[in-house]
């Protein structure tokens, strides 16, 4: 195999190695390792200072609740069961007022070490999955920072469409930020009359 083509298989074989599953409390420390980083050092997250492990499980167990699902990218054949969990997303209410109930809102981080290895693609694959199976209609993403162009362009490889900017709604390290509003319908969108949901 040419340097070409082996730099080229890399991307797969480690999508490969990864598979995604609901995630259990035991991953709970790896998930806030993972988020901690990005809050510290990225802006597509507005929150400043990283939330501990018990607010962050005190969240997943509130969208577990609602039967919403909340997954993460496990490496397998890794030792390590610390850095086993290379990434994770997770599904919420869009809004809490009961007309917005078929749409969810997506979240989803990678751990810095393993990025651009396919592993944000298969988790959103599996999260768009689930929620249209859930009978969800719409996912809407919202992108902190307008020059966050890898989750921007994933979630346009995915299907979702820009449906507006929010400008210099944040401010976080002494940037101002946007924020970019995208969207993709679950299922039959808006086409059919969903099924009551309770």
């Amino acid at each position: 195999m040419s340097g070409d083509a082996a730099a080229a298989s890399k991307p797969a074989e480690a999508a490969r190695a990864v598979a995604i599953r609901a995630s259990r409390e035991a991953d709970m420390p790896s998930v806030q390792r993972i988020y901690a980083h990005h809050v510290l050092h990225g802006f597509g997250s507005f929150e400043e200072e990283p939330p501990d492990l018990a607010e962050l499980m005190r969240r997943r167990a509130e969208y577990l609740s609602r039967r919403l699902p909340y997954l993460v990218a496990e490496l397998e054949g890794r030792a390590d069961a610390e850095r086993r969990i290379v990434g994770y997303a997770y599904a919420g209410p869009w809004r809490t007022r009961t007309a917005y109930r078929y749409t969810v809102e997506n979240s989803i981080y990678v751990d810095p070490a393993h990025t651009k290895h396919g592993i944000g693609r298969k988790l959103m694959t599996e999260l768009i999955a689930q929620c249209t199976a859930l009978g969800f209609r719409q996912m809407i993403a919202v992108i902190g920072d307008s020059g966050n162009a890898p989750s921007i362009k994933l979630h346009e490889a995915m299907g979702f469409v820009h449906a507006g900017n929010l400008r210099s709604v944040g401010r976080k390290r002494g940037r101002w930020l946007d924020s970019v509003m995208m969207q993709r319908p679950l299922g039959e969108g808006a086409d059919t009359e969903p099924k009551e949901k309770a």
